[in-house]
């Protein structure tokens, strides 16, 4: 049972600079379950979504513009309507958003396409003489299909040595014919790779009866069968049969091959599918592992770009379903990253999703869990790694492909209102620890790409807070630059014997700092008292990926999937990167400095203390008792080691580092 409403007058009661004209009355949207739909003027769907409470959901949309997300609002005031679908449950509210979602395809769902075709080993059980063959297509419903394999090539090893442990047809139905009427088998059977059905050398019974045990062994029973054949080797040799010995040896070393080609990850019977996803504002990356019979059997792997900001569990939601869409069948259990709110209808949709493509009589129920511990939880991990890996090399290749980046440094040079494209650019951030030994780091990007010769880091001495390290770190690398300007900086290359400027002397045309508004306006002080001119001056907010110029009430947002967004995140992350790195090298050298000091207390012992307790912090916090359970410090040792901690933490002011060089 199900409503329609559709909805596109004026606001009531609030202004439109506020919200959008087309709000609905709280009063008018029900608060049963449903599906919802945002459309633009020309009524094509931008956006579908479904909710346990319509109104309570559809009120997220309509807050003030200010309270939005950027994504969120640029989708809500690109649209000029909103209607809904009321149904009678969670369950049918995920069925009809599916459903829509594949029949409008809109630009602001998140739409995880695969555009690789994966080979399976599929044998057709549903003809007279059924065959093994690797295809790409999953359509008929008779066939059993195992898979998907990652390369082509992997999966006819795999074929390969199949036919040794069970010769089944792997021909075509041409050369099966042909074969039937002129009597001759082909070269398969001639070599032991088939046993020869179409002349008659087995019957098509014994043919069916070897298919079903490949399937079997292919399903995940692969260690009853070494069993099996490995009993009736011996057997057969102590009937000094050694000719049918030899066959099961033969048949024992392909099937051990085949094995020894997938990983063993789980238990021999297991049967799940491990989803990983890493993601941040702009992309996310999808890793699946296909385990069956306890060994991974394939792999999935998919990078999309997020037109909104999703949380992990509606990103669950979202791959699951494009992930079983087709002819993916899910298995009995789904690991995932984390369980979503409405997992009770995911599950039954998952679980109609196995019946349908694998068939009534392999179906039953879909478990949605989480890996806490074991094995599941080490295959998570691995698959998480390989995620992230993922999206990692997914934004260094977009960064680094060169039309990418000089429509990047184009887009950012209009963006910003500059007069040539920023092809220096150099980005700063500041890190520390609970305000302790605070650093910063400058890295610089020439032609959109990083140079690593060129990255500087800072020590800073004494600061308030983050907008006035930022403005002592900037005065200092502006002086270099100043003092350019009054006399060219140079250095004598050794080898070559010329003369040219340092490095830490050349102005980029933009200069990027890591915050908002008031990490700006601290830059643009700095700037304005070097006396240094033609620097543009920005800076990128995470929370909303915005980029905000000095002086401006608004800051400048540049379209979400734009190669110019990538390459400010890049060198904003590689800024930051570079600054942990630092700051915790810096922490390891304070900490292991004070330790030194105290008599009796070596590098081995320093190292070990900071072993047993994990981290600095945890050291600090220590009592005298805590400090003396580690291996090798007595109570008299112990309270020396308190001691010098705490009296380091009253008494220590870092020094003031200049930029290295």
């Amino acid at each position: 049972m199900s409503s329609s409403i559709t909805n596109g007058g004026a606001a009531v009661g609030r202004a439109p600079s506020q919200t959008v004209p087309y709000k609905p009355k709280t009063g008018e949207i029900p608060t049963a379950p449903g599906v919802y739909r945002f459309r633009d003027p020309a009524r094509r769907v931008l956006y579908v979504g479904k909710a346990k409470n319509l109104r309570a959901r559809l009120s997220n949309y309509f807050q003030p513009l200010r309270n939005l997300h950027e994504r969120t609002r640029r989708m809500v005031t690109t649209a000029a309507s909103v209607e809904w679908t009321v149904v009678g449950n969670e369950f049918e509210a995920l069925q009809l958003e599916y459903t829509w979602i594949k029949e409008f395809n809109p630009p602001f769902n998140v739409v995880f396409k695969d555009d690789k075709t994966y080979p399976y080993l599929a044998v057709t059980l549903g003809e007279n003489v059924p065959r093994a063959l690797v295809t790409r297509n999953r359509k008929d419903k008779t066939s059993r299909y195992f898979g998907p394999y990652t390369k082509v090539w992997a999966i006819r090893e795999t074929l390969d040595l199949m036919l040794k442990a069970f010769p089944m047809r792997s021909c075509s139905d041409g050369v099966f014919r042909r074969a039937e009427q002129t009597g001759r088998p082909c070269l398969l059977a001639d070599i032991g790779k088939c046993a020869a059905p179409c002349v008659g050398r087995i019957t098509r019974e014994e043919h069916r009866e070897l298919a079903n045990e490949f399937v079997d062994f292919m399903s995940g029973s692969d260690q009853r069968y070494l069993r099996t054949l490995s009993k009736a080797m011996a057997d057969a040799s102590a009937e000094l049969n050694f000719e049918a010995a030899a066959r099961y040896r033969d048949r024992i070393q392909a099937l051990t091959a085949v094995m020894e080609k997938t990983a063993v990850v789980l238990s021999d019977n297991v049967d799940i599918d491990v989803f990983a996803i890493a993601h941040d504002e702009l992309a996310a990356a999808v890793q699946q592992f296909i385990v069956r019979g306890g060994r991974i059997r394939g792999t999935r792997s998919w990078v999309v770009d997020k037109e909104l900001d999703l949380e992990l569990g509606e990103l669950v939601e979202t791959v699951l379903q494009n992930a079983y869409d087709g002819d993916f069948a899910p298995p009995r259990e789904v690991i995932v990253p984390e369980v979503p709110d409405d997992s009770v209808a995911l599950e039954q949709w998952l679980t109609a999703r196995r019946a349908e493509v694998d068939g009534a009589s392999r179906g039953g129920a879909v478990a949605l869990r989480t890996a806490q511990r074991g094995d599941k939880a080490q295959l998570a991990q691995t698959a998480a790694i390989n995620a992230k890996n993922a999206l990692a090399l997914y934004k260094t290749r977009r960064s680094a492909d060169f039309t990418s980046r000089s429509q990047a440094l184009n887009v950012i040079q209009e963006a910003l209102g500059m007069a040539e494209a920023p092809l220096r650019i150099e980005c700063y951030d500041v890190s520390h620890l609970q305000g302790t030994n605070v650093v910063a780091s400058m890295v610089v990007m020439e032609d959109g790409l990083p140079r690593k010769d060129q990255y500087r880091r800072f020590s800073i001495a004494e600061t308030t807070d983050d907008t006035d390290s930022i403005y002592q770190v900037l005065t200092r690398r502006l002086a270099y630059l100043k003092e350019e300007a009054a006399a060219p900086v140079a250095e004598r290359d050794e080898e070559t014997g010329e003369t040219r400027r340092k490095k830490f002397a050349y102005a980029p045309q933009l200069l990027l700092v890591d915050g908002g508004q008031p990490q700006v306006s601290a830059a643009k002080r700095a700037l304005d008292e070097s006396g240094v001119q033609g620097i543009q001056l920005a800076g990128i907010a995470k929370r909303l990926e915005e980029v905000w110029l000095p002086d401006s009430d608004y800051p400048v947002i540049l379209p979400r999937n734009s190669d110019a967004l990538f390459l400010i995140q890049r060198i904003r992350d590689e800024a930051h990167r570079f600054a942990i790195t630092y700051q915790r090298s810096t922490r390891k050298r304070d900490i292991s400095s004070v330790l030194g000091t105290v008599p009796g207390l070596g590098p081995a012992r320093v190292k070990e203390l900071l072993s047993h307790f994990g981290s600095v912090a945890r050291l600090r916090g220590a009592s005298v008792d805590d400090i003396a359970q580690a291996r090798g410090i007595g109570p008299a040792l112990a309270k020396a080691v308190y001691d010098a901690l705490h009296a380091s933490e009253a008494t220590a002011v870092p020094a003031a580092a200049p930029a290295s060089e």
